[in-house]
């Protein structure tokens, strides 16, 4: 690897944004990979380093170049729920349908994390998919009351969710929804929020999806 794209990536992993720019500078390739195919970009993502996300945006890094375990810069800010990453990457175009290696979208591991502010931040600046369904069959509101702890985290979660219009009746691989997982796990805000939703969404005049 050239030592230029070596300086790179070393200044993605510490957040050193004057080495980003002289290691740019000098022709580092913005989007050399590391061993584990994974870019500069990601490895900022990853460690939210903003200022050099910045950095690495405006000289073009793709948002969307996923590693080995399929990561990418965009779906890597749905783990760490960093609204000021997200938003450094949004002007780059990342694509909302790119899926992780478990088949979901960036709100998905969010919403199971009790990421409340980034749930609705991208809820209300993207037109994500709300209802995406992952691999396990799971959607961002499945799986914020399937791992989530019931508490006011997820609680604000679920709301913003299904205000969002998450379909509170669609179910996982075996047929149970949402509210029956939460009665399940005795979370009892969340079932009612979900009760309530469900009643909504099955009342005279309204369809049973979106």
């Amino acid at each position: 690897m050239p030592t230029n794209d070596r300086l790179l990536l070393a200044a993605a992993r510490r957040g050193d944004v004057a080495e980003a720019r002289a290691a740019l500078a000098a022709g580092a390739d913005v989007e050399c990979r590391d061993d584990e195919r994974r870019t500069p970009l990601l490895l900022a993502a990853r460690a939210d380093h903003v200022a050099v996300a910045g950095v690495l945006v405006s000289a073009g890094a793709d948002v969307n170049a996923q590693d080995d375990c399929h990561d990418s810069p965009w779906l890597v800010t749905g783990v760490t729920g960093s609204v000021a990453m997200m938003r450094t990457l949004l002007p780059a175009g990342p694509d909302l349908a790119l899926t992780n290696r478990f088949g979901g979208v960036s709100l998905i591991p969010a919403a199971e994390r009790g990421h409340v502010a980034y749930v609705r931040a991208v809820l209300h600046e993207t037109d994500i998919d709300v209802d995406h369904v992952n691999r396990l069959g799971w959607t961002a509101l499945l799986e914020a009351v399937i791992l989530g702890d019931g508490g006011l985290p997820h609680q604000e979660i679920v709301e913003l969710l299904i205000t969002a219009g998450a379909n509170p009746l669609l179910a996982d691989h075996d047929g149970t929804t949402p509210e029956a997982h939460a009665r399940r796990r005795g979370f009892r805000t969340i079932a009612g929020l979900l009760e309530a939703a469900s009643a909504r969404a099955t009342a005279p005049g309204r369809g049973a999806t979106r």
